[in-house]
């Protein structure tokens, strides 16, 4: 590449539509551009360190035995009727109609498809097993696309399917997908966790997700000090908490004037969070529940959907806590609601517990599990730092991730929605076991910049980086450099090192400046000293350069 004729630029300031350091960063050195909310093109280097992560995917891909095909983006709606996952997926899904009024979706995801290509293959357990992959735009109509390539609408993702005639071919081949994950990580020289979490629209029976380690990562990481555990906090088991045997006492109606809140409550009563219990009245498939957690406890909302099998979960509003509780928001309580009631875990070990007596201005005080109905009960509160490990008894901490992949254990859901069968041994139709991989290139190429990077600029390692080395000479004028400067591009161009040439017409200090903002891992500068037949030699992270001899700068590369 030579940056006199090539297209390259780079900005000076910082870039006012970007909200992540790698955004920033990565629209400044002209990798990206915002062409509008939550949608980027990809430019010249961009494109070359996107590549490069494909390639290092593609290649421990290959290795597993996976087979490479393309499947189109615009795709027939009813594939996604046919699934059930039309109706879960939603206004997130981009949808159009052709000009005989058909209606088409830009493809979200593509479990579907794959299922129904598989199907042309299999007839029988002698055709399993198999696996196939492709790197595809996918279209999500993000509500908030926001950190540059973290949340956006449209993004290339690598998506992997896997083909078993049963639940034993299935582990095997999630096995090989799994390592071969963090072989292509591990490749990347990203810093990042496995961590158990939620299946998600996907659905299916286990999934682990790849977390790039990041402080504006959007997932919460729960982590061990004493062991291997690791999970989402979306999916984090939370243990019971041990409880005391108390005397259970007669109920009592307590005065709590303009006190709502559990803090306005706590305050009034002079109690601690740990003795009341929050009932909050959330509108699940568009029927009201009240979710009874402790006061210093959070619902998670995730764990509260798959223990009902629902699918969409809001608040309630104002309005609809006051119709079912006959109080504003702030004195909902258990006792005498007519919906039904769901309890965690750790509230059916409390006793004399605080809550609100659905009466504005009132709250019962020693109130029992005795004292009202409930129609379900489980795990449904967030885990806490500080709180005990269900492993093994250690401390949880958190930490932040960037999802970057994704491993899912299928089984035989898509399956059994789109009829994929074969015949047995006995001839016997079967379910095939499906799994699905994903790894999200953009992603990757973020949460390596937010890793990689100081104050000067991005900082790619040699297998990601656009180009290995920049050769810069100090003099366009000066022959004798600027035939080093040209002996040494070619000499890499030969060797297959990818090389920068900056013989712009610019001083030393801008070159300097814009090739430590694009990350380039090292550069030759041709100065002064080539006279005496040698150049400055200085990688991206050295804090001083060395002098070197031409003919030997070549092989320091290599």
């Amino acid at each position: 590449m030579r940056l006199s004729r090539d297209y390259f630029y780079t900005l000076r300031e910082d870039a006012k539509d970007e909200d992540s350091t790698s955004g920033n960063l990565l629209v400044r050195s002209g990798y990206v551009k915002k062409s509008s909310s939550g949608i980027y093109m990809y430019l010249p280097l961009g494109l070359r360190v996107l590549n490069n992560i494909k390639k290092i995917i593609q290649e421990e891909m290959n290795k597993t035995g996976a087979q490479e095909v393309l499947m189109p983006s615009l795709i027939p709606e009813d594939v996604y009727v046919a699934s059930g996952r039309r109706a879960i997926i939603g206004s997130s899904m981009f949808s159009l109609k052709d000009r005989f009024d058909k209606p088409f979706v830009l493809g979200p995801t593509h479990e579907e498809l794959f299922a129904i290509a598989a199907a042309m293959k299999i007839r029988s357990y002698k055709d399993l097993p198999f696996n196939l992959y492709q790197f595809q735009n996918k279209f999500r109509d993000e509500p908030r696309p926001r950190f540059g390539l973290i949340r956006v609408r449209e993004f290339i993702m690598k998506d992997a399917y896997s083909f078993d005639p049963d639940l034993a071919g299935l582990d095997e081949s999630y096995q090989k997908m799994f390592d071969a994950y963090v072989a292509a990580f591990d490749r990347m020289k990203m810093d990042y966790k496995i961590v158990t979490a939620d299946t998600g629209i996907m659905g299916g029976l286990l999934s682990e997700e790849f977390q790039a380690i990041s402080e504006i990562g959007e997932d919460t990481l729960v982590l061990c000090d004493s062991c291997s555990f690791a999970s989402n906090i979306e999916v984090a088991e939370c243990c019971l908490l041990e409880s005391a045997v108390e005397e259970h006492l007669p109920k009592e109606l307590v005065a709590t004037p303009d006190a709502k809140t559990i803090e306005e409550v706590t305050g009034f009563l002079r109690e601690d969070a740990a003795k009341f219990v929050k009932t909050l009245i959330y509108d699940i498939d568009g029927k009201l529940y009240a979710c009874l957690v402790r006061g210093d406890q959070e619902v998670n909302e995730t764990k509260l959907r798959k223990l009902l099998e629902a699918n969409e979960l809001v608040l309630a509003t104002a309005q609809q806590v006051e119709s079912a509780t006959s109080a504003p928001i702030g004195f909902a309580g258990p006792i005498g609601l007519a919906i039904p009631v769901i309890v965690d875990q750790n509230v059916l070990a409390m006793h004399n517990f605080i809550s609100g007596a659905n009466k504005k201005d009132y709250h019962y005080k020693n109130i029992n599990c005795e004292d009202f109905e409930y129609a379900y009960q489980g795990d449904i509160v967030n885990i806490k730092e500080g709180d005990i490990c269900p492993l093994c008894g250690g401390k949880i901490s958190f930490g932040k991730g960037i999802e970057v992949g994704n491993t899912f254990k299928l089984g035989t859901k898509y399956a059994q929605a789109l009829k994929l069968q074969y015949l047995d041994a006995d001839n016997q139709l079967q379910d095939v076991y499906m799994g699905s991989y994903g790894i999200g290139l953009g992603r990757c190429m973020a949460a390596l910049a937010e890793q990689n990077h100081d104050e000067n600029g991005l900082i790619w390692n040699k297998e990601i980086a656009p180009y290995r080395v920049a050769i810069i000479p100090i003099s366009n004028t000066d022959e004798k450099q600027v035939e080093i400067a040209e002996r040494l591009y070619n000499s890499c161009q030969q060797l297959g090192i990818d090389a920068i040439l900056d013989d712009r017409d610019e001083r030393p200090g801008v070159k300097f400046k814009d090739l430590d903002l694009i990350g380039i891992p090292s550069r030759i500068v041709v100065g002064k000293d080539a006279v005496d037949g040698q150049v400055e030699f200085r990688n991206r992270t050295d804090e001083k350069s060395v002098l070197v001899a031409v003919d030997e700068v070549i092989e320091l590369l290599k």
